[in-house]
């Protein structure tokens, strides 16, 4: 992009800023999102972020990028890959947004030693309500913003500009994907090799899982290669997370995909939530455009039945009641993973499951800013020398009458129950003071006062749950 171009789009954003009258509530002017949360309508302008969608530049010595705010990871990672390097957590989709992961929470394979996208963040700029761009780093005036910034989904300012640590990475992955037919089973092997970094002799540098059932669970280990090799291909009419599948008993099955591949391998399907639009069924793939295989055309189709209520208008033509949306990831600390997946499976008719296990960063030198070094992060306070597991399910469920979000409130509560945490960018059902605890409180507060004091943007609370 160039630092010329960048400038160019900073002088965009403040200009869109003083456009937005003083009584206006500040949002950004995207026709996109990956939020699955209802959005209120804005009948003002937007800030223009258009000019802020590039890589900046790349120092490959020093295995650092300098990225726009609303750079894609698509984008992100076509710049860095040429030089032999990638973002240290690349989350799942290409349209996914740095700026939008740090803000919000990203999360992939490389969590369980790399933590999350926040953590490789060297020093972030942020555009604040007050229409002012400010540089955070871990150790300046603005620490406590560095520190806060993560989870604030926007409510505390938006990145410009944000520098981040990259690692090195090889031209393959060769992956193995272990059954399990014991959840147990499933949970202590996985916290064994997110302590050890390997499984049966061989090194693991991704890990991640898919249930699909209580008696058929897979993990899939990931090692980093430059051996030259067949390839599989997942972005034609095979599908990746069918792929894992193989009886009980067999040998692992094997699998290779070059490095580019294998990052963008949930994409192509949006996981497997792809199947909603008949895109797996054999014929309709066929026809289907190989370009329009990704998640940023499924957002589309999204789009089209949020505003026609396509699948409700379906659903009552066959008899069927509407459709309650359950799309959350939720963390739980490891040891409690074998718990909630037998409360989910018996309770929530919804599979297959993603699973990724995380650890915050420890090689993060954590300041004593925001007041708790012991939860580094105040908005999503989990604990640095803990092990937890993203559980991740998107699909629907039928509506209970009388309930409105009553699957959504039984997982919050069950959650809850085994201290985890779940991410904001689908409904939320939580009172003020449940919200409280969970997500910052009087942290947060104190955090928009200082850099939202005539509030201009939305409080965190009115944006994840109130706006529905």
């Amino acid at each position: 992009m160039g630092t010329a171009a960048f400038d160019e789009g900073v002088a965009a954003l403040l200009a869109s800023y003083r456009a937005i009258p003083p009584q206006a509530t500040v949002r950004l002017a995207k026709k996109t999102s990956n939020l699955f949360r209802t959005r209120a309508k804005n009948p003002y302008p937007g800030l223009d972020v258009s000019g802020l969608d590039r890589v900046i530049s790349v120092d490959a010595d020093a295995r650092t990028a300098d990225v726009a705010g609303m750079c894609t990871y698509e984008n992100l990672v076509a710049a860095t890959l040429p030089y032999g390097l990638a973002p240290k957590v690349v989350p799942q989709l290409k349209t996914i947004t740095l700026g939008g992961a740090v803000t919000g929470l990203g999360i992939e394979s490389t969590s369980f030693r790399n933590g999350l996208p926040h953590e490789s963040v060297l020093e972030i700029d942020v555009l604040t309500g007050d229409g002012e761009i400010i540089t955070a780093t871990p150790t300046n005036d603005h620490a406590d913003l560095f520190y806060g910034f993560p989870n604030s989904y926007g409510t505390l300012g938006y990145s410009v500009r944000l520098k981040i640590e990259l690692e090195e990475v090889h031209p393959f992955v060769a992956l193995r994907h272990i059954r399990f037919t014991d959840l147990r089973a499933l949970e202590s092997t996985m916290s064994t090799i997110v302590d050890e970094k390997t499984y049966d002799g061989e090194r693991v540098d991704y890990l991640d899982g898919t249930v699909f059932s209580a008696d058929e669970a897979y993990l899939t280990l990931g090692r980093q290669t430059a051996e030259a090799g067949p390839v599989s291909d997942y972005t034609g009419m095979d599908i990746f997370y069918r792929s894992l599948q193989h009886e009980p008993g067999q040998t692992p099955k094997r699998d290779r995909l070059t490095i580019h591949d294998y990052l963008w391998r949930w994409d192509t399907d949006w996981f497997w939530c792809s199947r909603a639009f008949g895109a797996q069924n054999p014929r309709v793939r066929r026809l289907w455009p190989k370009s329009l295989l990704r998640s940023s055309f499924y957002w589309k189709l999204i789009g089209y039945d949020k505003k026609y209520d396509i699948a409700d208008r379906l659903n009552k033509r066959k008899g069927l009641a509407a459709n309650e949306r359950v799309v959350q990831d939720i963390e739980v600390p490891i040891e409690h993973t074998t718990d909630y997946l037998e409360w989910f499976l018996a309770n929530i008719p919804i599979e297959p499951i993603w699973l990724c296990p995380l650890r915050l960063d420890t090689s993060v030198e954590v300041a004593t800013a925001n007041g708790n070094p012991s939860r580094p992060w105040p908005l999503y306070p989990l604990q640095p020398d803990r092990t937890y597991v993203n559980v991740g399910f998107w699909s629907a469920v039928p509506v209970t009458p009388g309930d409105p979000g009553h699957a959504n409130k039984l997982i919050e509560r069950k959650v809850a129950d085994l201290d985890g945490h779940k991410s904001l960018y689908s409904e939320s059902f939580y009172s003020p003071d449940e919200f409280d605890e969970l997500y910052g409180g009087d942290h947060y507060r104190l955090l928009k006062k200082r850099y939202d004091p005539r509030g201009r943007l939305l409080d965190l609370y009115a944006k994840a749950v109130k706006q529905q």
